[in-house]
């Protein structure tokens, strides 16, 4: 029999809607998920269950207030809420609590969301982790920065959880999980109240447990209607693009993709190779360039005030590069990745979407890392959205997605067809 705390958030919702589930039953099967992985997963830096099961009781005796009606939810912590602090998982900011909830968080909580507290983060959404373990191993890394949030959906403590998305944020920790992970088009979804890492290329990141959840969760952070996703779709144009770090790849997992192109093509989905052209393989110094410069611009009180509280991981990489980048090979960064942006239609050609890999396989041992981001960080410089969906399992066991990557701004041509292919995967 399904537990509440097993449903999607698409499945809770109806089941709330149709008063076969009620918010305080979910609420309660949530924290007690939760009181029965957390202490091994480590997802939560803080956990508000009293005003959580007040929220859900609360929703029970109202009117229906939105599309999430009693849905239970976490929020990375660097995302701001007015009922708890917001710290960066960083000690300077122990304790540190805003008046207001980041736009994000104020949408869901009027669409009825219940927030159940604030993931882990690694220190500002960076590179150093904190102690949050992959829940479907524990020895092994969530991946990161959203290394909470993933841990959360991956070990069915709530349906949804807010991330971000700089370089592999989102789309790495979800794949690593065994969770879908979507960032939107560059710009698509407004971040007021999320701590700015390198504003030419944030996003929220968003992280469920199906397509249907993401187009749900995303037509609220849109604020427009809710419009469910279609039952059946065209068979789309597939592009399969190894992109330049294919020799990356754990040789197992590239016997995965592969196959799983046959298999979408014995589906009936035309399938091609995508080459993409030679510029294509120095996107990622473009993006170390673009992202060491702000970051080191954005974080410049804590450079200044509080530089021994920062970890050497932080000091020692990214502050290191940005410190270092001079503002001509900034602008020359930026240049050369609009110039990129331009190419994508004819890198595109005929095809509804990208299919490609999300990492380079399972996730690592070991919980001082938090993976290989280059696979991510290619398409986060472009400004496409990117959807991560379990799709595989490696040879140890761990969930391994499939990313699928779309054109900018067809957001919703990418779920669609997206549902098409992970439907014809996930067996």
């Amino acid at each position: 029999m399904t537990q509440p705390h097993e449903l999607t958030a698409s499945e809770a919702a109806r089941e709330i809607d149709a008063g076969r589930l009620t918010a305080t039953a979910l609420v309660e099967s949530c924290l007690e998920r939760i009181a029965e992985r957390e202490p091994e997963v480590q997802a939560w830096v803080r956990l508000a269950a009293g005003p959580a099961r007040a929220r859900a009781k609360q929703l029970d005796a109202g009117a229906r207030r939105g599309a999430l009606h009693g849905v239970p939810f976490g929020v990375k912590d660097i995302i701001e809420t007015f009922d708890m602090p917001t710290e960066y998982g960083s000690p300077i900011y122990t304790g540190t609590q805003t008046r207001n909830d980041a736009a994000c968080v104020a949408l869901m909580r009027e669409a009825g969301g219940v927030l159940m507290g604030k993931t882990v983060t690694t220190e500002f959404a960076n590179m150093h982790p904190g102690n949050t373990r992959n829940p479907h191993d524990t020895r092994r890394t969530p991946g990161g920065s959203s290394s909470g949030s993933a841990a959360a959906v991956g070990a069915s403590m709530v349906p949804l959880a807010l991330g971000t998305q700089t370089t592999a944020s989102t789309i790495r920790p979800a794949s690593y999980c065994g969770a879908v992970g979507y960032r939107p088009t560059w710009g698509d979804i407004r971040l007021s109240g999320v701590r700015e890492a390198a504003g030419s290329l944030d996003t929220l990141g968003l992280i469920t447990r199906s397509i249907d959840d993401v187009a749900l969760l995303r037509d609220v952070l849109l604020g427009r209607p809710v419009e469910p996703l279609p039952a059946e779709v065209r068979k789309p144009r597939i592009g399969f693009c190894r992109t330049h770090l294919w020799s990356q790849i754990e040789p197992s997992t590239a016997v995965l993709l592969e196959d799983a192109v046959k298999r979408l093509a014995a589906a009936g989905a035309v399938v091609e190779d995508i080459t993409m052209p030679a510029g294509f393989a120095h996107v990622l110094d473009a993006h170390r360039w673009v992202s060491s410069f702000e970051f080191t611009r954005n974080f410049r009180h804590e450079i200044v005030n509080h530089w021994e509280q920062l970890s050497t991981t932080l000091r020692e990489g990214r502050l290191k590069d940005g410190l270092g980048c001079s503002w001509e090979r900034y602008v020359e960064a930026q240049h050369f990745l609009a110039g990129l942006r331009a190419e994508l239609p004819g890198v595109f050609g005929d095809c509804d979407l990208l299919l490609t890999a999300p990492c380079d396989g399972e996730a690592p041992i070991g919980i001082r890392t938090t993976g290989n981001p280059y696979f991510s960080a290619i398409w986060t410089a472009l400004y496409v959205p990117c959807l991560t969906v379990p799709a595989f399992t490696g040879p140890n066991g761990m969930p391994i997605g499939a990313q699928l990557i779309g054109r900018p701004g067809h957001d919703r041509a990418l779920l669609d067809a997206a549902r098409w292919v992970h439907d014809r995967l996930k067996g």
